[in-house]
């Protein structure tokens, strides 16, 4: 074995960080495989109960042939059960065969240091936030101006950053005022440096000498600032690794798909090896994690086993997952199953509910939603209500503000007499060397080959590279359809929806005036500046 290497010390950059254990791919329950549309990232299927992970299956069978479909009907073993090694020297040398997989155990860590000769990297992607009011409008006009998060016909376009420009302008004045309540400004980057270089720390504690970067999406650092980052340092082996627990088009999938544009665009990156872990909410470490927290926080009631404990995600647009086969819904589910399971072990069985916060627009979002279900809860008699954030694993505008102010007014108004709050995972320890060892088992797919065919591609997660996990969906990636198709009369969720369309159109309409002549009324009042 290697003898260890010694830790940075804890003045290293900003871009790089630490922290712990990760582990193997997840699975999906029986529901995910009847969404419509191509799963993003489709994972191996396990019949058995949902505690069982994919994890360490041994696979015997010809390299010649499709390793991935053998992979496919391999056996799931438990992540508690005795871990093997399964990253041989042999394995390593055949390009990291796809039948091994890295284990947490000191066998499997001392295999991974083989590694050492390379320069390796690890890149976290997160959504990122204005850390001054000055910020905010800017922010959101990157936020909106992503097709991801807007989506707009091929023959409005054009109209992308005119609109993302009117929407950011609007919206700036309330969202100003959300983070002035919180400080001035979001605290994502800083506590995404902190976890960063906490990660950065449990990978060399395991042997694994890694440097780690911070991309943010809309904010500073930018994701194309992390990537020449990674370039100077001249990393050869990267692992992607967003800070979403559960993978969604407008989350991990915007992100990969900016990273996408980049490496196609770059010949050393081109040539770069690297592999993406695009969710992670299955691990045994983020549901321990999640699990002491929450019960931590439910000690604080006078009466804990009367607590119901709320769960609340950031929402997407249905349509997302009805029609474009976004996983989210399903590993947001089987996340809160997972760890309401843990939490049945240590003898905590208290009622739960999952909602949907932050939606936007006219468009139909995923139900229930937050407000709504709060003032639900509220009528049904319940009076101690625990907020746990399940989406967010850092604290920003939607825990500090939305969750913190906004809830939990609406929960007192509404008749909820106690309320409390999970607080966001930030650099947790179970939760940080769990992410470590997320890293250090993804390494032997670093530069792997990836199966071409669909069928393959929906047998294991971390395939080898950015092109090969988006191509299942870009491959039918086509315009979402309305979310509501039937025309109804009277005050229904259909007449809203057209009514909403009209408007939209109203506006598109507006936008292309004022963009074309430079005359319109918003230009005449001093509102909307010149974009020439």
């Amino acid at each position: 074995m290697n003898s260890p290497i010694r830790a940075p010390s804890s003045s290293a950059s900003s871009s790089s960080s630490s922290s712990h254990v990760f582990r193997p791919p997840p699975c999906l329950t029986h529901a995910s495989r009847n969404l419509k549309g191509p799963l993003l990232f489709p994972q191996t299927i396990c019949t058995s109960q949902k505690k069982i992970r994919c994890f360490g299956a041994h696979v015997e069978a010809s390299f010649s042939t499709n390793p991935l479909k053998n992979y496919k009907s391999s056996r799931c073993s438990p992540w508690w059960s005795e871990a093997q090694s399964l990253v041989s020297n042999q394995s390593l040398n055949k390009q990291f065969s796809v039948g091994s997989l890295a284990t947490s155990t000191s066998q499997g860590v001392s295999d991974t240091t083989r590694l050492i000769d390379d320069k390796i990297g690890v890149l976290l992607l997160n959504l990122g936030g204005p850390e001054t009011l000055e910020d905010v409008q800017p922010f959101l006009f990157n936020l909106f101006a992503d097709p991801d998060i807007i989506r707009l016909p091929r023959i409005f376009s054009f109209l992308q950053k005119p609109l993302a420009q009117f929407v950011s302008i609007v919206r700036a004045p309330k969202s100003k005022e959300g983070y002035a309540s919180i400080g001035g400004g979001s605290p994502l980057r800083r506590m995404t440096d902190a976890q960063a270089e906490e990660l950065k720390k449990s990978l060399w504690e395991k042997n694994v000498p890694a440097n780690v970067y911070v991309g943010m999406r809309y904010w500073h650092p930018f994701t194309e600032e992390a990537i020449e980052q990674i370039k100077r340092d001249g990393i050869t082996k990267l692992v992607v690794l967003p800070l979403y627990p559960q993978f969604s088009i407008s989350t991990s999938g915007s992100s990969l798909r900016l990273l996408e544009n980049i490496f196609r665009e770059d010949e050393y990156l081109v040539n770069m090896q690297h592999t993406v872990i695009p969710s992670w909410y299955q691990r045994e470490g983020y549901i321990k994690a999640m699990a002491n927290l929450i019960e931590k926080e439910l000690k604080s009631f006078d009466c804990p086993e009367e607590v119901r404990i709320f769960f609340s995600a950031h929402g997407v647009p249905l349509a997302y997952v009805e029609e474009a086969g976004d996983p989210y819904k399903v590993e947001m589910e089987e996340c809160v199953d997972l760890i309401m399971e843990e939490l049945e072990t240590r003898k905590i069985t208290n009622a739960y509910t999952l909602a949907y916060q932050s939606r936007v627009g006219p468009v139909e979002w995923l139900r229930p939603y937050t407000d709504e279900t709060i003032i639900e809860l509220g009528k049904k008699g319940v009076k101690s209500l625990l907020a746990v954030p399940i989406s967010f694993v850092s604290e920003h505008i939607e825990t500090l503000e939305e969750i913190d102010v906004e809830y939990k007014e609406l929960a007192l108004e509404s008749g909820i007499e106690n309320w409390g709050r999970v607080p966001a995972l930030g650099c947790e320890p179970t939760f940080i060397s769990d992410l470590a060892d997320a890293v250090i088992e993804s390494l032997p797919y670093v530069g792997a080959l990836a199966a071409s065919d669909l069928e393959a591609r929906q047998s294991l997660v971390p395939l080898g590279s950015v092109e090969e996990l988006l191509a299942a969906y870009d491959t039918q990636r086509k315009e979402l359809p309305p979310p509501v198709i039937v025309w109804e009369w009277g005050w229904t969720k259909s007449a809203e929806t057209w009514n909403g369309r009209v408007a939209m159109l109203a506006v598109l309409l507006i936008l292309f005036l004022e963009v074309t002549t430079d005359k319109g009324l918003l230009h005449q009042v001093g509102i909307w500046p010149s974009l020439r």
